[in-house]
Protein backbone atom coordinates (compact mmCIF):
# COMPACT_ATOMS: atom_id res chain seq x y z
CA UNK A 1 0.00 0.00 0.00
CA UNK A 2 1.45 3.49 -0.41
CA UNK A 3 0.63 6.41 1.81
CA UNK A 4 -1.78 7.81 -1.29
CA UNK A 5 -4.22 5.37 -0.66
CA UNK A 6 -4.62 5.64 2.81
CA UNK A 7 -4.80 9.83 2.12
CA UNK A 8 -7.94 9.10 -0.25
CA UNK A 9 -9.49 6.70 2.21
CA UNK A 10 -9.23 9.27 4.93
CA UNK A 11 -10.70 11.73 2.83
CA UNK A 12 -13.89 9.85 1.68
CA UNK A 13 -15.87 10.93 4.88
CA UNK A 14 -15.81 14.33 3.81
CA UNK A 15 -13.99 17.87 2.50
CA UNK A 16 -10.56 18.04 4.88
CA UNK A 17 -7.27 20.55 4.97
CA UNK A 18 -3.89 19.35 5.45
CA UNK A 19 -4.35 19.92 9.10
CA UNK A 20 -7.51 18.10 9.35
CA UNK A 21 -6.27 15.61 7.79
CA UNK A 22 -3.06 15.19 9.81
CA UNK A 23 -5.92 15.39 12.84
CA UNK A 24 -8.07 12.83 11.11
CA UNK A 25 -5.31 10.54 10.00
CA UNK A 26 -3.89 10.56 13.93
CA UNK A 27 -6.79 9.40 14.90
CA UNK A 28 -7.71 6.22 12.13
CA UNK A 29 -5.22 5.38 9.44
CA UNK A 30 -2.53 6.22 11.64
CA UNK A 31 -3.50 3.20 13.24
CA UNK A 32 -2.36 0.85 10.28
CA UNK A 33 -0.08 3.43 8.02
CA UNK A 34 2.11 5.81 9.81
CA UNK A 35 3.06 9.09 8.00
CA UNK A 36 4.22 12.44 9.24
CA UNK A 37 1.70 15.97 9.01
CA UNK A 38 4.57 16.98 6.03
CA UNK A 39 4.86 13.50 3.93
CA UNK A 40 0.37 14.08 4.14
CA UNK A 41 0.89 17.78 2.81
CA UNK A 42 3.17 16.42 -0.22
CA UNK A 43 1.02 13.58 -0.58
CA UNK A 44 -1.38 15.73 -1.27
CA UNK A 45 0.07 18.18 -3.62
CA UNK A 46 0.70 14.89 -5.79
CA UNK A 47 -2.58 13.87 -5.52
CA UNK A 48 -3.48 17.09 -6.70
CA UNK A 49 -1.14 17.03 -9.40
CA UNK A 50 -2.75 13.57 -10.75
CA UNK A 51 -5.99 14.47 -10.02
CA UNK A 52 -6.85 12.26 -8.07
CA UNK A 53 -8.12 14.95 -5.21
CA UNK A 54 -9.75 18.24 -5.69
CA UNK A 55 -8.14 21.41 -3.64
CA UNK A 56 -10.59 24.38 -3.28
CA UNK A 57 -9.34 27.74 -1.64
CA UNK A 58 -10.90 28.75 1.53
CA UNK A 59 -11.01 32.66 2.09
CA UNK A 60 -10.99 33.50 5.90
CA UNK A 61 -10.71 36.55 7.90
CA UNK A 62 -9.28 36.13 11.08
CA UNK A 63 -6.65 32.61 9.98
CA UNK A 64 -4.51 32.55 6.84
CA UNK A 65 -6.45 31.21 3.81
CA UNK A 66 -6.57 27.16 3.91
CA UNK A 67 -7.29 24.44 0.99
CA UNK A 68 -9.81 22.07 1.57
CA UNK A 69 -9.54 18.27 -0.43
CA UNK A 70 -11.99 15.83 -1.59
CA UNK A 71 -11.52 12.77 -3.85
CA UNK A 72 -12.83 12.99 -7.02
CA UNK A 73 -13.86 10.21 -9.46
CA UNK A 74 -10.33 9.08 -10.47
CA UNK A 75 -9.60 9.10 -7.22
CA UNK A 76 -12.57 6.66 -6.29
CA UNK A 77 -11.31 4.52 -9.18
CA UNK A 78 -7.85 4.51 -7.84
CA UNK A 79 -9.58 3.27 -4.37
CA UNK A 80 -11.20 0.69 -6.62
CA UNK A 81 -8.22 -0.87 -8.19
CA UNK A 82 -6.24 -0.78 -4.95
CA UNK A 83 -9.21 -2.70 -3.21
CA UNK A 84 -9.19 -4.80 -6.39
CA UNK A 85 -5.96 -5.71 -5.73
CA UNK A 86 -4.44 -8.76 -3.71
CA UNK A 87 -3.50 -7.41 -0.33
CA UNK A 88 0.08 -8.33 0.26
CA UNK A 89 0.42 -10.16 4.22
CA UNK A 90 1.80 -7.82 6.62
CA UNK A 91 4.66 -8.44 8.93
CA UNK A 92 5.31 -6.64 12.60
CA UNK A 93 8.43 -4.94 12.64
CA UNK A 94 9.19 -3.63 16.59
CA UNK A 95 12.50 -3.09 18.34
CA UNK A 96 10.23 -3.73 21.49
CA UNK A 97 9.47 -7.37 20.38
CA UNK A 98 13.12 -7.57 19.34
CA UNK A 99 14.43 -6.19 22.55
CA UNK A 100 12.39 -8.97 24.58
CA UNK A 101 13.89 -11.93 21.93
CA UNK A 102 17.74 -10.75 24.00
CA UNK A 103 15.85 -10.64 27.18
CA UNK A 104 17.58 -14.00 28.26
CA UNK A 105 21.13 -12.06 28.07
CA UNK A 106 20.22 -8.53 28.89
CA UNK A 107 19.81 -7.00 32.27
CA UNK A 108 15.66 -6.54 31.90
CA UNK A 109 15.00 -3.73 34.14
CA UNK A 110 14.92 -0.69 31.37
CA UNK A 111 13.03 -3.65 29.17
CA UNK A 112 10.72 -3.84 32.27
CA UNK A 113 10.12 0.20 32.27
CA UNK A 114 9.35 0.12 28.64
CA UNK A 115 6.94 -2.93 28.42
CA UNK A 116 4.67 -1.14 31.43
CA UNK A 117 4.93 2.10 28.86
CA UNK A 118 3.76 -0.06 25.72
CA UNK A 119 1.11 -1.36 28.02
CA UNK A 120 -0.19 1.67 29.08
CA UNK A 121 -0.04 3.43 25.95
CA UNK A 122 -2.22 0.81 24.16
CA UNK A 123 -4.08 0.95 27.43
CA UNK A 124 -4.99 4.41 26.62
CA UNK A 125 -5.55 3.65 22.51
CA UNK A 126 -7.59 0.80 23.40
CA UNK A 127 -10.17 3.35 25.51
CA UNK A 128 -9.84 5.64 22.23
CA UNK A 129 -10.95 3.50 20.26
CA UNK A 130 -13.76 2.39 22.60
CA UNK A 131 -14.83 5.99 22.81
CA UNK A 132 -14.81 6.20 19.09
CA UNK A 133 -16.51 3.37 18.03
CA UNK A 134 -19.93 4.69 20.56
CA UNK A 135 -19.22 7.81 18.82
CA UNK A 136 -19.77 6.57 15.67
CA UNK A 137 -22.80 4.00 16.32
CA UNK A 138 -24.23 6.56 19.03
CA UNK A 139 -27.24 4.69 20.63
CA UNK A 140 -27.65 1.34 18.32
CA UNK A 141 -26.33 -1.48 19.32
CA UNK A 142 -22.87 -2.79 17.62
CA UNK A 143 -24.80 -5.97 15.53
CA UNK A 144 -27.48 -2.98 14.57
CA UNK A 145 -24.68 -0.79 13.23
CA UNK A 146 -22.79 -3.05 11.57
CA UNK A 147 -25.82 -4.63 9.93
CA UNK A 148 -27.65 -1.05 9.10
CA UNK A 149 -24.92 1.43 9.92
CA UNK A 150 -24.29 4.21 7.03
CA UNK A 151 -20.62 3.78 6.84
CA UNK A 152 -19.61 0.83 8.48
CA UNK A 153 -15.80 0.95 6.57
CA UNK A 154 -14.23 3.25 9.22
CA UNK A 155 -15.88 1.04 12.51
CA UNK A 156 -14.71 -1.87 11.06
CA UNK A 157 -11.15 -0.20 11.25
CA UNK A 158 -11.49 1.11 14.59
CA UNK A 159 -12.69 -2.40 15.68
CA UNK A 160 -9.36 -4.07 14.11
CA UNK A 161 -7.44 -1.11 16.03
CA UNK A 162 -9.27 -1.59 18.86
CA UNK A 163 -8.42 -4.99 18.87
CA UNK A 164 -4.29 -4.80 17.80
CA UNK A 165 -4.46 -2.82 20.85
CA UNK A 166 -6.43 -5.09 23.74
CA UNK A 167 -3.74 -8.06 22.26
CA UNK A 168 -0.66 -5.28 22.55
CA UNK A 169 -1.20 -4.29 25.97
CA UNK A 170 -2.39 -7.99 26.86
CA UNK A 171 1.21 -9.53 25.89
CA UNK A 172 3.60 -6.49 27.19
CA UNK A 173 1.41 -7.08 30.57
CA UNK A 174 2.17 -10.94 30.23
CA UNK A 175 5.56 -10.78 29.13
CA UNK A 176 6.45 -8.24 32.25
CA UNK A 177 4.99 -11.00 34.45
CA UNK A 178 7.12 -13.43 33.10
CA UNK A 179 10.20 -11.11 33.68
CA UNK A 180 9.22 -10.34 36.98
CA UNK A 181 8.71 -14.23 38.11
CA UNK A 182 12.44 -14.93 36.46
CA UNK A 183 13.76 -11.91 37.91
CA UNK A 184 12.08 -12.57 41.82
CA UNK A 185 12.96 -16.63 41.07
CA UNK A 186 17.11 -15.75 40.49
CA UNK A 187 17.16 -13.37 43.03
CA UNK A 188 15.50 -16.12 45.42
CA UNK A 189 18.08 -18.64 44.96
Amino acid sequence: MALRHAVLAALLDAELSGYQLAKSFGLGVANFWHALPQQLYTELAKLEKEGLVSGREVVQDTRPNKRLFTVTDAGLAELERFTAAAAKPSFMRDDLVVKVHAADHVDTGALRAQLTERAGIARAKAELFGRLLQGMRGERSEEDFLRHGERVGPYLTCLAGLAYEQVNQEWCERTLTVLEERQAARAGQ
